[in-house]
């Protein structure tokens, strides 16, 4: 059997970048949202893609500063969830694509992220607390 390798450039489309977005997804068991500069992406949860056209406002600016970003996002179906994303980038330097983790156990550092907001930070820990059940 002869495998094809995945190559990413900033004109991925979705169902390229698909596979690496679902690795992510497998490693962490967390919804993970991906998309190339020029191409919009996926959004993975519990084990399937379910939009072959996404972007976010978290995605949007990690592409446009070339910057990791811990935020919360006000705006799509994880306004209000801590998210994670970071650039990807070419020998360069510059990101040629995003991919963000949807954190909505709470795992990442609300602290560090928003150090200057406690009463964010105290409400945010509230309702992730009240969203997640013991197995």
């Amino acid at each position: 059997m002869k495998y094809q390798g995945i190559t990413l450039t900033a004109d991925s489309t979705s169902k390229e970048i698909a596979p690496i977005a679902k690795a992510v997804h497998e490693l962490v068991g967390l919804p993970v949202t991906m998309r190339t500069l020029n191409n919009p992406g996926v959004r993975v949860e519990k084990g399937k893609v379910l939009d072959y056209n996404y972007t976010g406002p978290i995605l949007e600016k990690a592409i446009e500063t070339n910057k990791t970003l811990k935020s919360i996002p006000k705006t799509g179906p994880y306004a209000g969830i801590p998210v994670v994303v970071t650039t990807i980038k070419n020998e360069a330097g510059y990101g040629i694509a995003v991919i963000g983790i949807v954190d909505v156990v709470g795992t990442i550092d609300l602290g560090a992220a928003f150090g200057d907001y406690p009463d964010i930070v105290s409400q945010v820990n509230e309702c992730l607390r009240a969203r997640v059940t013991p197995p």
